[in-house]
């Protein structure tokens, strides 16, 4: 079998932004170098300074160089279908396939990793990048970080193994490789094989067990693989699987309980590449009790202080809270100023551009001019809790649990407290030490559930109140 030892260098690491400045390719068979594709690309973009500092190849050298573009075809035709083998091929496969993706050429090829080979083959080891292989292995090179150089380490690394290891072994290894889908190369494989194709939360974890990223799905197994078919073309998911080491999960009952646990874990991890649901801050919102003359900024914690006067938004600063309501005030012809978003007298200055109705200089009542306010506010109105305490929310049969059991979640004035799998005082009492908390992303998921339980095609979630002694039978959402 026709095998190409490849290696590129690039501007960056970022496959989709980043671009090729050098390319090595070694074709070789029978374990002969039979012919060599060794080029200087002009990347059409600037090369860093510390790239240049690291390969050696100045933004001078490739000047005159032709384009990938230039040099596609050729480079198509030289590849073939030859098994392309690469140090960390997820990274010199992923620059390939956009490079030859920019001049609209279709390229797939069957791929070995060496790094993923080093690891299986050498687990006691810490290290498995080129230097260290270099050191431990004893090869000769002069030429680290130019890509010709790097391909004949790799060429000489595969070499050595041939001749070191058990043929069986090897042949086993390689083979295992192909049958595997394209993971990184960190990542225990056998993780992936014990992976359900059920609902749940999945936590990619990188050096000592920092929280990279926490992501939810029916299908567990479908979505973590989708993370690995993606990177090839997504930067931030090229970023995350460079660094994800280890993997964990948690099985829930349905969506609305790992949509629960997702928000939760995010928030008490914190990790680096969860943007959404991470942080909240100090929520706020308009409340607008009877005889005030505008609405005034409460904090949204006060959902659960101030029950009788309805609590309009929720939002994570000040400045997002006030250019809610000016929004409404334009879309409304509402005065700004009796709104309290502007100070002064007289004609306010959306008056003057016939986006106020006057209400600030007579033209409309101050009556008036109020109770379209409130009304306009109402699309904004936060659900008040419609239960006196806590409730139970159902979740499972309808949900791909064949035995009928249902998992509950325990809620208390939209604040999750947890889940459990029995409403025994036991099971409720290890729940009454959570801290009860609102969170915007938990109230948002509550109110989701909650509002399409009865337009499902499947069974509705079940709540069960567990304020009331009475209360003793669950009921349909």
């Amino acid at each position: 079998m026709t095998k190409v030892f490849l290696d590129l260098e690039t501007t960056g690491t970022r496959t989709t932004r980043d671009r090729i400045t050098e390319i090595a390719a070694l074709k070789v068979r029978d374990g002969e170098v039979v012919e060599r594709f060794v080029q200087l690309v002009n990347p059409g973009q600037p090369i860093p300074v510390q790239i240049q500092h690291l390969t050696g190849i100045s933004e001078a050298m490739v000047a005159d160089a032709p384009s990938f573009a230039e040099l596609a075809g050729a480079l198509r035709a030289f590849l073939g279908d030859a098994e392309l083998v690469a140090h960390n091929m997820r990274f010199d496969y992923g620059f390939l396939r956009n490079e030859f993706a920019r001049v609209d050429i279709a390229f797939r090829a069957r791929t070995l990793c060496t790094l993923k080979l080093s690891r299986r083959l050498a687990p006691e080891h810490p290290h498995h990048n080129l230097n260290a292989l270099i050191e431990r292995h004893g090869i000769i090179s002069h030429r680290r970080h130019r890509a010709e150089g790097d391909a004949e380490v790799l060429l000489a690394l595969w070499q050595r193994w041939q001749r070191e290891v058990d043929d069986d072994r090897f042949a086993a290894l390689l083979a295992e490789q192909r049958r595997m889908p394209s993971l990184p190369s960190q990542l225990d494989p056998g993780l992936l094989q014990q992976m359900p194709e059920r609902p749940g939360v999945y936590l990619f974890y990188g050096h000592n067990r920092l929280p990279l990223y926490i992501g939810k799905s029916i299908n567990l197994r479908a979505r973590v693989m989708s993370h690995f078919h993606d990177d090839l073309t997504q930067d931030r998911k090229m970023r995350l699987t460079q660094q994800v080491q280890d993997l964990e999960w948690h099985e829930t009952a349905g969506d609305l309980g790992a949509q629960l646990l997702e928000a939760r874990l995010i928030k008490t991890l914190l990790p680096i590449m969860n943007r959404r649901l991470r942080r909240q801050g100090r929520l706020m919102g308009w409340q607008w009790p009877p005889g005030e003359p505008a609405p005034r900024l409460v904090a949204a914690e006060e959902i659960t202080n101030h029950a009788e006067t309805p609590l309009y938004g929720l939002f994570r600063a000040a400045k997002e809270a006030r250019q809610a309501l000016k929004q409404i005030a334009e879309h409304h012809g509402l005065c700004p100023r009796l709104l309290g978003l502007e100070k002064g007298r007289g004609r306010c200055f959306s008056s003057q551009l016939g986006r106020c109705r006057g209400a600030c200089h007579g033209k409309e009542s101050r009556d008036g001019h109020e109770a379209r306010a409130r009304e306009a506010l109402e699309r904004l109105r936060i659900q008040q809790w419609p239960w006196p305490g806590r409730v139970a929310i159902g979740e499972g049969e309808a949900h791909g649990q064949v035995d009928g059991a249902l998992t509950w979640h325990v809620v208390d004035h939209w604040c999750y407290l947890g889940s459990v799998e029995s409403l025994d005082d036991a099971s409720l009492a290890a729940l009454e030490d959570q801290p009860v908390h609102f969170d915007i992303d938990t109230y948002k998921i509550l109110r989701r559930a909650l509002d399409q339980a009865p337009h499902r095609d499947q069974a509705s979630l079940t709540v069960h109140r567990l304020d009331a002694e009475d209360a003793s039978q669950p009921r349909e959402a």
